[in-house]
């Protein structure tokens, strides 16, 4: 009986699995492995949020794979040296796994394949998992990497796609490996109150419900905060319950100008993937400097803590910070919003609103959000890199009936339609009436330190 080993990492489905559709083809028996590794939370991937959804997806995937006749081996340690143990012990020749773009990931990879090569085994990296298009397969001339997401879009939309795998019938695995007690949600201090299910089954839920009931919705309503016709996938493509390449192909087979504004944002996705495989680096420091010298010192402490609490000032800036603490999860319009005050209003550096992104986030993705942020504070990809989103502009234009503000900050409920977003405008016992502070910078003010700092007064 020959037995090759799956594992885990990102990529937490059955369906459209090309390492576990490898490994089933190579071999008699399957041996499907994940490694709670100490590594990560040593590294700083780790969060309470995520580890509760990561929970619901080993559970998830424990559950689909004894369906078919199998189970999910869990082992905790050093993920290369578990891997090799697992090998041996199953007597396994080869080990499938889905390419990682970060540094850590590949540092990772390269230990494992090394050690396996040394006791005579393979490994099989399997590219296009996790991402719909590997970072390195489209390229500019004379670069490794776009720079420039149009460009990028329009290359990336003309790439074939490699045409998604069934869930396997069976997965026969070997019956006396040892394995740990997959980890349990409820074993998770501070999670979010509100934070999503995860797992593949939920995952594909959402996917399917989305499609049927809000994508056509999508091209014009997926910035309006109050309505959220976003398809909040983005947990599940983070810990891979749903195939990016999977959902490109239904949303296209779906059609209409809703699915195509939805296939968009999976490639920006694949856009900073291929950023931070190319400049690693970026995760930490500006992809294009440029010579900011933020604020520090006891009062930028105190608006960094405001605007972590959510209390700045500014009602559509507090309400998105608040939905991230109670779900783990931001609307991407509160996203803009959040990062645009705190790095340009504010000027405050761009890593500790990352930081505080990543301590919360549920779908909390090194490149993504690291990139995301950089592309807010004007040091990344964006080409407009001094451009400031006026918070109560920004606050009327997308949630004009203020629903959004009046959710997430009770306090000013009992003001009506617009009016929520400038509630320092009431004056004497009126005011008096709301326990909300005033805000803790004039926009004004902000906009032209700003402008000063970068050079363009």
């Amino acid at each position: 009986m020959t037995v090759s080993v799956v594992l885990f990492t990102s990529d937490l489905r059955l369906h459209d699995h090309p390492p576990l559709h490898a490994a089933a083809e190579a071999a008699h028996e399957v041996v499907p492995l994940f490694v709670r590794d100490p590594a990560v939370d040593r590294a700083g991937f780790a969060a309470p949020n995520r580890l509760a959804f990561l929970a619901d997806c080993l559970a998830d995937l424990d559950a689909g794979l004894r369906e078919r006749g199998g189970r999910l081996v869990v082992r905790d340690g050093d993920t290369v040296a578990e891997v090799c143990r697992v090998v041996r012990q199953a007597d396994a020749d080869e080990v499938h796994m889905a390419a990682g773009h970060s540094a850590f990931a590949r540092a990772r990879e390269a230990r494992l394949r090394d050690a396996l090569e040394s006791d005579g085994r393979r490994l099989y990296v399997h590219d296009a998992v996790t991402t719909v298009v590997p970072p390195g397969d489209v390229t500019p001339q004379g670069s490794d990497h776009f720079a420039v997401f149009t460009p990028y879009f329009r290359r990336w939309t003309s790439e074939p796609l490699r045409t998604p795998l069934a869930a396997p019938r069976s997965v026969p695995v070997p019956q006396d490996l040892r394995s740990e007690r997959p980890p349990a949600r409820a074993s998770v201090a501070d999670v979010s109150p509100g934070l999503a299910t995860g797992g593949e089954s939920e995952g594909r839920r959402r996917l399917g419900a989305w499609l049927s009931r809000h994508a056509d919705a999508y091209e014009t309503g997926h910035d309006d905060l109050a309505g959220d016709v976003t398809s909040r996938l983005s947990p599940y493509l983070h810990f891979g319950a749903v195939s990016a390449t999977e959902a490109v192909h239904r949303a296209r087979a779906r059609g209409g100008a809703g699915a195509e504004a939805f296939v968009r944002q999976l490639c920006w996705r694949d856009f900073h993937q291929q950023v931070l495989a190319a400049r690693p680096d970026t995760a930490a420091e500006d992809y294009r400097p440029r010579h900011d010298r933020w604020r520090r010192g006891e009062e930028a402490e105190e608006d960094l803590r405001a605007w972590r609490e959510g209390r700045t000032g500014y009602p559509v800036v507090d309400a998105a910070l608040r939905q991230l603490a109670h779900e783990g999860w931001m609307h991407n319009r509160g996203r803009l919003l959040t990062a645009s005050f705190l790095t340009k209003t504010l000027y405050l550096d761009w890593r500790e609103g990352a930081r505080h992104f990543l301590s919360l986030l549920v779908d909390g993705d090194i490149a993504n959000n690291q990139l995301n942020w950089q592309w807010v504070a004007g040091t990344g990809t964006d080409s407009r890199p001094n451009r400031v989103l006026n918070p109560v502009l920004q606050g009327k234009r997308y949630d004009p009936d203020g629903a959004y503000v009046r959710n997430w900050v009770p306090e000013l409920a009992a003001l009506p339609g617009p009016s929520v977003h400038e509630p320092w405008r009431l004056k004497g016992l009126d005011r008096a009436e709301y326990d909300y502070p005033d805000p803790i910078v004039d926009l004004a003010d902000g906009l032209s330190r700003f402008r000063h700092a970068r050079g363009r007064d």
